[in-house]
């Protein structure tokens, strides 16, 4: 996940948010204009003061004109039929019974009406000489405020680009993300408002890349600030307490499976034939750290690993490797489920409290590569 949305929406939001403010308090152009709309709608298009708004154009003079015509018409057959009615409330004239012509009088009555009440509002709005730039704000300001409030501090949408996360989540994943479960932080400068809460063991976490903050990285939370991890021939351990783990038998599904790796144009074939070959020998271990129950996936040996060996100067990506770090403090440590095809905190270290963005919680669409695949929900679940 290598773009921000925030780097857009809170710009555009603030600008349109100053331009709101100012002409609620000074400008004030947009109130003028709704007024005036305002009248014209309040009672007959006819005995509204356009005139006040300055010279009427030729569409409006003909649709007055019209208007009168038809409304002439219109009373004149009401009263050669001896129809009682309102002058003041032509509209709510009872004609169920009246002669065809007077049925089709007052249709044309009340299109005259319609035609003149656009050409008036029409008219009313140019009259306030309102800036299309305070037309927007007023228009869109509220639902970018929204958004933003939501984006930024309850829940947030995130797509899932690599497969360093399988089997809990698969390339192409739609996940939303609490936004306020790790504290509440502005939207840009990152900065912490408010504690609301820090990352649990077992966690499956957002956060930016440290050797990259625009980017932002998915994993599980391994370890906490002053925690030792450790890691020996498969078994993981937390502070000296081997993680309960069980080898299962579990195949990923054949249609996720065959879209494991994002295929380069024309190797959509080379891509599914290496996702079948790692899958075939592919072993899966149960485990179970803090509250959450999920599977951790080890290639074959003779598969090639992940690449890296900055942080811990060994090759950590085997199941027979062993390593062992302590977390420092206002640090975490976070691995990928697919352990042999996730560039984690065993390459490029720790991830900062700074850094968090939040928790991953709900997968709630899957979307193959490619503009002509349709979503799907068919792969709906919650993260655990």
């Amino acid at each position: 996940m290598d773009f921000d949305f925030n780097i857009i929406l809170v710009p555009v939001t603030l600008i349109f948010g100053l331009i709101w403010l100012l002409d609620i308090l000074w400008f004030k152009q947009h109130q003028r204009v709704k007024k005036r709309a305002a009248s014209v709608d309040a009672g007959n298009p006819d005995t509204t003061a356009l005139t006040a708004q300055g010279p009427a154009s030729k569409s409006t003079i003909a649709a007055q004109t019209k208007f009168a015509h038809q409304k002439d018409n219109y009373i004149a057959l009401l009263t050669q039929h001896k129809i009682d009615y309102d002058a003041a409330r032509l509209d709510a004239t009872v004609i169920d019974k009246a002669p065809l012509e007077v049925k089709q009088a007052q249709r044309e009555y009340r299109e005259a009406k319609r035609q003149l009440s656009i050409s008036s509002r029409d008219k009313a709005a140019h009259a306030g000489h309102e800036h299309f730039l305070i037309r927007w704000a007023h228009d869109f300001f509220p639902v970018l405020a929204v958004v933003l409030i939501v984006r930024s501090f309850i829940i947030e949408p995130f797509n899932i680009p690599s497969p360093s996360m399988v089997p809990a989540l698969y390339t192409g994943d739609f996940v939303t993300v609490n936004k306020y479960a790790y504290g509440i932080r502005l939207p840009l400068v990152y900065k912490k408002i408010m504690d609301t809460g820090t990352p649990k063991h077992g966690d499956v976490a957002v956060f930016r890349y440290p050797e990259n903050p625009k980017i932002y990285y998915i994993k599980r939370v391994i370890g906490l600030p002053g925690d030792t991890v450790s890691f020996n021939k498969g078994q993981l351990a937390v502070n000296g307490e081997p993680v309960p783990i069980k080898q299962v038998n579990f195949r990923i599904d054949e249609v996720l499976n065959q879209q494991l790796y994002t295929p380069k144009k024309g190797q959509q074939a080379e891509s599914a034939a290496q996702a079948e070959r790692e899958e075939s020998g592919a072993k899966y271990y149960q485990e179970q750290l803090g509250e959450h129950t999920y599977l951790r996936r080890y290639l074959a040996p003779s598969e090639p690993k992940a690449d890296g060996s900055k942080f811990l100067n060994s090759n950590v990506t085997q199941q027979q490797g062993s390593w062992r770090i302590s977390v420092p403090e206002g640090q975490y440590f976070m691995m990928g489920d697919n352990s042999d095809r996730s560039g984690d905190s065993r390459f490029w270290g720790y991830v900062p409290d700074d850094n968090l963005a939040g928790k991953a919680t709900y997968v709630w669409m899957h979307k193959q590569p490619g503009l002509w695949h349709l979503p799907t929900f068919a792969y709906n679940r919650i993260i655990d």
